[in-house]
């Protein structure tokens, strides 16, 4: 039987389609949209997937305590986006989230060369080139 999401498909990215997985994923742009009630949002969209993910202000500062908070400056940065549960208005609730690529081990004399080019479509790491389908 398919899954009932699939009658009700989105243009934005919902923690089902992540699988539960985390997935690396290349920041593409960033747009503002409008959601639910004119309500307007800002959008990230990753390089070689359609869904955008829609910023919440969780997921906005912790991008923006890494990279700053000019937006411009976000665009070809590695993200790791992950589902998980959270509290809202009550209730918990399905959710996704964003964390960075940690840093290279300290002491380590030189960088592996996937840190010196960074992911295109030929050279991506393997869970960027994955079947999550979004």
């Amino acid at each position: 039987m398919p899954n009932i999401d699939n009658f009700f498909p989105s243009k934005y990215l919902k923690s089902a389609d992540l699988m539960g997985r985390e997935v690396r994923v290349i920041i593409n742009r960033i747009e503002v949209d409008t959601i639910g009630d004119d309500k307007k949002a800002p959008i990230l969209y990753f390089t070689g997937k359609e869904k955008g993910l829609v910023l919440n202000k969780t997921n906005a500062n912790t991008i923006s305590d890494m990279l700053g908070k000019d937006t411009t400056n976000w665009v070809d940065k590695e993200i790791v986006i992950f589902p998980t549960r959270v509290d809202f208005k009550g209730e918990r609730v399905d959710a996704i989230r964003v964390k960075f690529i940690q840093p290279p081990a300290k002491g380590r004399l030189m960088p592996r060369q996937d840190e010196l080019n960074p992911p295109s479509a030929t050279n991506a790491p393997e869970d960027m080139n994955d079947s999550i389908p979004f």
